[in-house]
């Protein structure tokens, strides 16, 4: 009898280390073939320059480390948060850190920034309008809808002493409704970003985001003033939360922060050289 319990303990024990290993071979087979998947990533952009920017700039260096880039083109500033935040892709670079925060928190998406890059600032353009000086009274100003982007646009206005803002608010969510003085009279209308650059002969002026502005092959040096960049509103690199201190937010970090980013960015036949760069850009290469 005793040799009989002897044989099922061991027999169970065998068993149990069994489906023990079996169970560890299959947590390694699955491991491996999430670490395949997130090799192969997609970024999504908007119109604009940031497509190049992946490819020229980011993608050598991730190639390196055994990536492979699809860059999906996105019409908008909305898609490509919600396509990040329900998995269809894995990065994003379209946005700055004002207008990522807002939108993650009002549609409760969980991602975050990962580093900013050079960016292009917003331009005031005219078909008609030479300059400042020039815009005459009543003039009609296309500025975009989305919360973020106007209340740039308006401190861009402010800048240009076109118009004051009342004191007493917040300025980085400042409404035509917050405009203290308009001494030229200007009637704002609002449209979707990327619609600006094609309405100039409709409005008397419009500011148009740098990016939209190089998609519709619009020259920065012929904008009548170019905005001045803070740091939360140069463009980001942005990745699901979970991953912004995992492997892929870690190698995307350090492709931005690369040689091969920064001699693409210094590019001088390129167009990213004039792009006003961030802090921790001009601090590394003293720019």
């Amino acid at each position: 009898m005793n040799n009989m319990k002897k044989w099922l303990v061991l027999t169970l024990t065998v068993s149990m280390l069994a489906l023990l290993l079996a169970a560890c071979g299959g947590k390694e087979a699955d491991s491996g073939s999430a670490q395949t998947t997130k090799k192969d990533i997609k970024i999504g952009v908007s119109p604009g320059p940031y497509g190049d920017m992946i490819k020229q700039a980011i993608e050598p260096y991730m190639k390196e480390k055994g990536y492979t880039i699809e860059v999906v083109q996105f019409s908008d500033y909305v898609q490509p948060d919600q396509a990040l935040g329900s998995g269809e892709i894995d990065a994003n670079l379209m946005q700055h850190t004002v207008y990522l925060e807002k939108f993650a928190a009002d549609n409760k998406l969980d991602i975050g920034k990962v580093i900013s890059v050079p960016t292009a600032g917003m331009g005031l353009y005219s078909n008609s309008v030479k300059e400042l000086q020039a815009i005459p009274d009543g003039a009609k100003i296309a500025i975009p809808t989305d919360a973020s982007n106007l209340a740039r646009a308006l401190r861009f206005l402010k800048s240009l002493d076109l118009i004051t803002l009342k004191a007493d608010i917040d300025e980085t969510k400042a409404t035509v409704h917050d405009i203290a003085e308009n001494p030229h009279n200007i009637e704002f209308v609002t449209m979707d970003a990327a619609q600006i650059s094609r309405s100039l002969d409709s409005v008397t002026l419009g500011i148009v985001p740098g990016n939209f502005a190089i998609a519709a092959k619009m020259d920065l040096a012929d904008a009548i003033a170019v905005e001045k960049l803070s740091e939360d509103y140069k463009n980001v690199v942005a990745v699901r939360t979970a991953d912004i201190d995992g492997q892929l937010g870690k190698d995307l970090k350090a492709a931005v922060e690369s040689e091969q980013f920064h001699n693409a960015i210094e590019d001088a036949n390129g167009i990213f050289k004039a792009f006003d760069k961030p802090e921790w850009y001009t601090t590394k290469y003293a720019k």
